[in-house]
């Protein structure tokens, strides 16, 4: 049969139509594309971030055989998908950002990828690797490393004192002490380059030189654009031994680890250390070290430094400085005469020699041996490494026993010191007292992995494989987690300077010992030691 021309016109519309459709269905509008877009990928997780100042907003897929999974709507960079959970077996994953209304399918399109050429960017693919202890604590100490380098106070290149301050830039002493070793630690493995940290190391230097000393004793904290010590309390606005006394644990193993890399640097370091006048703060000659002393208020918060508790590496420093040393009848008069100092009970069947009831907040037992290496160190009343691992295993059996029945505490989820707290605000959280109200802080079982290894570990795999959606964020493990609690209560989403730091270094301690040989091999140390009676095998 012959078409008519009626036909013939007809079907060469529908045809025309059909192309016009097909051509409005396949153009594509230019799309905004982030810039520096890329994937990491973890034992438990990947990590994608972005570059975005207009806080535009993106729909995260993954794609599998050719099927999209939308796995959340993202405005914040980096987003951890924890959603891939950890596997025995290595894996490749692929993502694409997509952004907002846009289908997820245009990125199998050849005309939009032709219209868009950045657009590829936003198709990630990533290698996860399988699960193992060593990855893991590599990822933890990398990830809380982050808040010594990537959210250093720029200037100053100390620890701000929290993530969430509102008293704008505030340093602290003691938190960047042990953001020095972290630091150390981080420039070793590869975290941060050489460049970066010498340059870092120098402000730190620089500041610490430059800010007002009271007979060589920093204040707790600094106003990092004043310059100007912030005072922690209302009389507590100048000097502090306790928090100078970590900050010189810092030094002294900078000291060390710079000797022939960079002996500036470490001049400069060794030049602090040796300014603090540590015999100053007995009064000018008393039995006692106090911990503070104002030039407005003097001695007037009379803190006696009485122990067992955090305070112990004051007094090995004290006792260890080249030019303002303290005598050892300080330590014998002042800090082992507290009411909690001599213990010798048992607590779950483990013996507890020096130390309050249970131990107490086992921030006790990380602050002084970060540097200070507690393997084979004693005296006639204890050995410091038993005497840590049992003050952690005293935690640990707490957990396990709850005995107030608290939700999810056990053998995978315990730790108990002072951190901040879902319900109270910062407080101190220790076995038998009211503070222990079922809040877990990450920094507790995390940091005492060099005493108990395979406890630590459960807890941290836990945390991490388990919880790790809500309990750990861009730099690491966050600071309260009470399980107790109602869904988005749980967690107090905040970083401390002094709760991070003895997570990275006491991660390193148990990997390689680094920080602690490099403090150990200060020749001061060992001469300290001996004026205190403590032998080091």
């Amino acid at each position: 049969m012959k078409m008519t021309r009626k036909i013939k016109s007809f079907l060469l519309l529908l045809s025309s139509a059909a192309l016009i459709c097909d051509c409005v269905q396949r153009s594509y509008p230019s799309v905004n594309v982030p810039y520096g877009v890329k994937a990491a990928a973890y034992p438990g997780h990947v990590e994608i971030q972005w570059n975005d100042a207009n806080g535009a907003e993106y729909i995260l897929y993954s794609v599998e055989n050719n099927r999209s999974r939308e796995i959340a709507h993202v405005n914040k960079s980096p987003y951890l998908d924890f959603s891939i959970g950890g596997s025995t077996s290595e894996r490749t994953l692929t993502y694409v950002l997509c952004p907002e209304g846009l289908d997820v399918s245009a990125f199998k399109d050849s005309t939009f990828l032709k219209a868009n050429p950045r657009a590829e960017s936003l198709r990630l693919e990533v290698e996860v690797p399988a699960m193992s202890d060593s990855l893991l604590l590599e990822t933890v100490q990398e990830y809380t490393t982050r808040y010594f380098t990537d959210f250093a106070e720029p200037y100053s290149g100390l620890a701000r004192e929290r993530s969430n301050d509102r008293n704008a830039d505030i340093v602290t002493i003691g938190g960047s002490g042990f953001g020095l070793m972290a630091l150390i630690a981080a420039q070793q493995r590869g975290y941060i380059s050489e460049e970066k940290a010498y340059s870092q190391y120098g402000k730190m230097l620089s500041f610490l030189d430059e800010v007002e000393r009271f007979h060589g004793a920093w204040a707790h904290w600094y106003d990092a654009d004043t310059r100007k010590p912030f005072s922690f309390s209302r009389f507590d606005d100048g000097g502090d031994l306790v928090e100078t006394a970590f900050m010189a644990q810092g030094l002294l193993t900078l000291r060390q680890y710079l000797k022939e890399k960079r002996p500036d640097l470490s001049a400069k370091a060794d030049k602090l250390w040796k300014e603090i006048e540590w015999d100053w703060y007995t009064k000018e000659g008393s039995d006692s070290l106090y911990w503070h002393w104002s030039k407005n208020h003097g001695w007037k918060m009379n803190h006696r430094i009485k122990g067992y508790d955090e305070c112990f590496i004051t007094y090995v420093l004290a006792a260890s400085s080249p030019t303002h040393s303290i005598d050892a009848k300080v330590y014998e008069s002042c800090y082992k005469t507290s009411s909690y100092y001599y213990n010798n009970k048992e607590y779950y069947g483990i013996p507890l020699t020096i130390g309050m009831e249970y131990g107490g907040p086992l921030f006790f037992t990380h602050y002084s041996f970060l540097g200070l290496d507690p393997r084979g160190l004693r005296d006639d009343l204890t050995d410091y490494y038993e005497r840590g691992r049992a003050h952690s295993l005293i935690h640990y059996n707490y957990a396990i026993e709850n005995p107030k029945g608290h939700k999810g505490l056990g053998e995978n989820l315990w730790g108990f010191t002072s951190s901040d707290d879902p319900l109270v605000g910062y407080t101190s959280h220790h076995p038998y007292t009211d503070a222990e109200n079922g809040t877990v802080s990450p920094t507790a079982s995390a940091s005492a992995i060099v005493y108990t290894p395979e406890e630590s570990l459960k807890c941290i795999r836990h945390m991490y494989y388990d919880l790790g959606s809500k309990l750990f964020g861009p730099m690491g493990f966050y600071d309260a987690y009470n399980p107790s609690m109602a869904a988005g209560e749980q967690v107090v989403k905040s970083y401390l300077a002094i709760d991070q730091g003895p997570i990275a270094c006491m991660i390193e301690n148990y990997r390689s010992a680094l920080l602690w040989e490099l403090f150990m091999s200060s020749p001061e140390i060992s001469e300290g030691l001996s004026k205190l009676s403590l032998t080091k095998e």
